[in-house]
């Protein structure tokens, strides 16, 4: 039986086999999830309907499973409309879930094209699709080890 929330079997068993450096990506529903992954990714598709399940909901359960090295959201480019509004409001969500699973790790943007790149890496291991509705709510998870 599980200690932790998370309870899906093809992710848990992703996460097993997954090591230290390895990349979580928790994707809102915009983003393009079949073409942005990396050659080793797998990808599992939870969005069931538009707003359902959101990115919070699947970072906080793959938090309580695994350690987590880096937490990096898609940095909003200068010449974008949406920079004008400042930092999106779903980060401090974010933030306040690293805080409620006890990890130090700080939020960082990765600017939208190396976010990218950086999803593309031979060590992305997993995209989590959600149904999520927020703009700019993408989660590149970098797996940290076990001490």
């Amino acid at each position: 039986m599980l200690k932790h929330t998370l309870i899906h079997p093809e992710i848990n068993a992703i996460l097993g086999r997954a090591g230290h450096h390895s990349k979580i990506l928790i994707a809102d529903g915009n983003y393009p999830a079949s073409t942005k992954k990396g050659p080793n990714a797998e990808l599992i598709s939870l969005n069931l309907s538009p707003g359902c399940v959101t990115v919070v909901q699947v970072l906080r359960a793959i938090l309580s499973a695994v350690p987590v090295d880096h937490v990096n959201t898609m940095g909003i480019p200068a010449d974008d409309p949406y920079a004008k509004f400042g930092e999106p409001p779903a980060w401090n969500d974010f933030r306040a879930v690293l805080k409620e699973s006890g990890s130090l790790v700080a939020l960082e943007p990765i600017l939208k094209w190396d976010f990218y790149k950086a999803v593309e890496s031979p060590d992305h291991v997993l995209t989590v699709q959600t149904g999520d509705q927020a703009l700019w709510a993408n989660v590149l998870l970098t797996l940290g080890c076990r001490t």
